[in-house]
């Protein structure tokens, strides 16, 4: 496995403050990040991860969609996770935080109903890449869910010409098996019986994708659309 760093949200933590307005703007992610906590149909009772946190968007979202749930985030970067939580203090709910990176998980074997990441895994190298599968995989129950939005296979070539602009920021080499769709292909192979591409969605910044992975057992099949 190569050695794991950490990537700043944008690359360069001085642009770490312009991260949630950068998303924002570029990315639908309202909309994106809506549809993925709908996909993981999250419910009461459950225990439930944000991998590479940031900002805690995702994260405040899930809570308020599904305040009896249990929400744990976890980043890298400790200005993201200071964010994180004055931004938890700010919408009034107490919520778990900790930093680590993201292929060795300071949580027990089958700890997790549900693993939700947004925009991460384009961060990492394919064997940083393979290494988080595992490590989600680990801390995931055996009826468990990993549920993931990132840049997918360009959808046409327009998408992929908006692209260039997230892999001159991100690097070529790990953005590399994102625009050629190959996260599911990923996914099976750090040991998940079945994931998939769900949905697409059409940004200012490319063709951004849902997947679902679980541990154990099989979803419906089904390709994924675009909206």
């Amino acid at each position: 496995m190569t050695e794991q760093r950490y990537v700043s949200a944008l690359a360069y933590r001085s642009l770490t403050a312009l991260y949630d307005p950068v998303v924002r703007f570029t990315s639908r992610e309202s909309r994106f990040k809506t549809a993925l906590l709908q996909q993981a149909e999250l419910s009461a009772g459950q225990r439930v991860l944000d991998l590479a946190c940031g900002t805690a968007t995702l994260t405040l979202l899930a809570k308020q969609l599904q305040p009896q749930a249990e929400f744990v985030g976890v980043d890298g970067d400790p200005q993201m996770l200071d964010r994180a939580r004055r931004k938890a203090v700010v919408a009034g709910v107490t919520m778990q935080f900790d930093e680590s990176l993201s292929h060795q998980l300071p949580y027990a074997d089958a700890s997790f109903d549900r693993v939700l990441s947004s925009l991460f895994f384009h961060h990492l190298n394919r064997a940083n890449k393979l290494s988080t599968l595992r490590e989600v995989r680990r801390v995931l129950k055996p009826d468990g869910e990993l549920h993931v939005a990132d840049w997918g296979k360009a959808a046409n070539g327009l998408m992929r010409t908006l692209f260039y602009g997230v892999q001159l920021l991100d690097g070529f080499a790990n953005t590399a098996d994102n625009v050629t769709g190959q996260l599911p292909k990923l996914m099976l192979e750090a040991g998940f019986i079945q994931a998939r591409e769900t949905k697409r969605f059409a940004t200012a910044l490319g063709t951004l994708s849902l997947y679902r992975a679980r541990p154990t057992g099989v979803f419906d099949s089904g390709a994924g659309s675009t909206v």
